[in-house]
């Protein structure tokens, strides 16, 4: 199968293998169930196989076959609770094989193509949109948080202490912190980077009337809780710009214009980026850099 370059480390581990050998069977079958007629794979892809797909009815859609991590698992849940409010639209889902058969975003340009700030105004209009109080079968940020916490130290000493120790410390006490007393809960999304935000202004005149469009978020990782944290993945997303200075910018905006606690963002942030600074060994130097930026200037 030809493969997305993004893809090539799931050859590494023996339930990657297996993924791999089961996907070209899943998506004749998916193919097949949803009628659908496919081209190639999308080549920006890192945690799923997804090739736009045309319907009978000449739908535009995507199929997307994930791969069986835990952050993506409620993917579909997610967007069949935003029901197209701010989110491409579900259109089908098989559990069974992690696909997902959702709606194409025309023309699909990525958020990070306007301007920093016009970008940002974007986001800060999106965002509330997808603030809606949720429950099961999300994951609460509480339990997701006190994961990180148990797993950050013994990672970060199976990496070889890739970064200074007072950074692990500064994460682990701010993250216990917040967890414990944070605001109301709302679905938040782990992932909602400036890639992960598609221009939509090809939908209908209807759906951009009732206010679909012209932006949509894509490939939710969800969890359910408050307001602040749903706005880290884009203070430290380089998309953007990667700098102390850009970094605080994003953290000053979001922050105010949307009404959320700026330290509440920062301590946020801090977390989960150290959080996801290490990945089976591998270790991410620009995410361990906003921890440091963000650290040593309030």
């Amino acid at each position: 199968m030809d493969l997305p370059e993004g893809l090539d480390w799931v050859r590494g581990s023996p339930a990657g293998r297996a993924w791999l050998t089961v996907l070209p069977t899943w998506l004749t079958e998916c193919a097949e169930r949803w009628s659908l007629r496919l081209g190639p794979p999308f080549r920006y892809a890192y945690a799923s196989l997804a090739l736009p797909a045309d319907l009978p009815d000449g739908t535009a859609a995507v199929l997307k076959l994930q791969y069986p991590d835990e952050e993506s698992r409620h993917e579909a849940d997610a967007l069949a609770h935003w029901d197209g409010d701010g989110a491409i639209r579900l259109l089908a889902h098989d559990p069974e094989r992690r696909a997902l058969l959702v709606e194409r975003c025309q023309p699909g340009t990525p958020l990070h193509d306007l301007p920093p700030d016009r970008a940002l105004d974007a986001m800060i209009g999106l965002l509330p949109r997808l603030w809606r109080p949720a429950g099961a079968p999300f994951t609460p940020l509480a339990q997701e948080a006190a994961g990180w916490i148990d797993r950050m130290p013994r990672a970060w000493e199976r990496a070889g202490r890739p970064y200074e120790r007072r950074l692990l410390d500064a994460a682990l006490d701010l993250l216990d912190g917040l967890a414990s007393s944070q605001g109301e809960q709302v679905l938040v999304n782990q992932d909602l980077h400036a890639g992960n935000v598609l221009a939509a202004d090809a939908l209908t005149t209807d759906a951009l009337a009732a206010g679909r469009g012209p932006w949509l978020a894509i490939d939710p990782k969800p969890l359910t809780g408050e307001r602040e944290f749903s706005v880290v993945p884009m203070v430290r997303g380089p998309e953007l710009g990667h700098s102390p200075a850009a970094v605080r910018h994003r953290l000053d905006r979001l922050s105010s214009e949307l009404g959320l606690d700026r330290e509440r963002v920062r301590g946020w942030t801090i977390g989960h980026t150290l959080a996801w600074s290490l990945a089976d060994d591998t270790v991410f130097p620009e995410k361990v850099e906003v921890v440091r930026w963000l650290l040593d200037a309030n």
